[in-house]
């Protein structure tokens, strides 16, 4: 079965038409920035472009980064505080003209890990961590998905979402060295592993391409892995979910 899937995110809004059964994007990735204000007028103008690039019909997949409850924005994640109440699934519809789901996505990531990546098989507590412009984070227990589960928002030592300390945003921001990044994400690991106890992490978003050289850095017990999804898990997840 074929979907549209699309991966909105803080700094890129992409998509792609994907093979639900084998878990494989069948077009090139469509993206488009981010707007500045990302409110929700200005994404689901980007939205509609991506539908449009494709010229699709179908059903859409949309991963979204905030708390979803019954397609409704709990939380505005980076985007547009105005996001916090707004029925996500109604907006895209609205815009697109296609029947959409919603979903967290960190989430989407985690199902596209799941069932076709580094999460294979993999029973017990499995975390996905997503470090990008903030951090993500889906939880699936024996293979069982545990919806909008927001670790980013743990308090770091000086008060502020841990996010803010350990992103990739937070790298480039306080101009860190990889090593100086890695003693702050491994901060974050143990201490959501004193609070969790997860059986294994997967590490996925844009810093998991370097995960050969800092996972040597990470001092947390529990078993540590790349995502082998890399930017298209995202998108792959979107995709799965709204063929549900």
């Amino acid at each position: 079965m074929e979907i549209l899937g699309i991966d909105i995110g803080g700094t890129g809004i992409k998509g792609a038409i994907v093979n639900t059964e084998l878990g494989e994007l069948t077009t090139e990735r469509f993206r488009v920035t981010t707007p500045p204000k990302a409110n929700p007028a200005d994404v689901s103008e980007c939205v509609h472009r991506i539908v449009d690039h494709f010229s699709w019909k179908g059903p859409v997949g949309c991963g979204f980064p905030a708390v979803i409850v019954d397609g409704v924005a709990r939380t505005s994640g980076n985007l547009h505080e105005s996001w916090v109440g707004t029925n996500v699934k109604q907006t895209l519809e609205q815009a697109t003209d296609c029947p959409v789901n919603v979903l967290n996505d960190a989430d989407a990531a985690g199902f596209a890990e799941m069932r076709f990546g580094s999460g294979v098989g993999a029973s017990g507590k499995v975390l996905l961590i997503t470090i990008g412009t903030g951090l993500g984070s889906a939880l699936f227990f024996d293979g069982v998905w545990i919806p909008n589960l927001e670790l980013g928002y743990i308090k770091s030592k000086d008060g502020q979402p841990i996010e803010y300390f350990a992103s990739k945003k937070a790298m480039v921001g306080d101009d860190l060295t990889l090593t100086q990044w890695a003693s702050r994400f491994d901060y974050f690991l143990n201490y959501v592993n004193r609070v969790l106890s997860p059986d294994m992490f997967i590490i996925g978003g844009g810093l998991s391409k370097k995960f050969e050289s800092f996972k040597e850095l990470l001092q947390c017990p529990v078993k540590t892995i790349p995502a082998s999804m890399r930017n298209h898990a995202g998108i792959i997840g979107a995709a799965i979910y709204g063929a549900s």
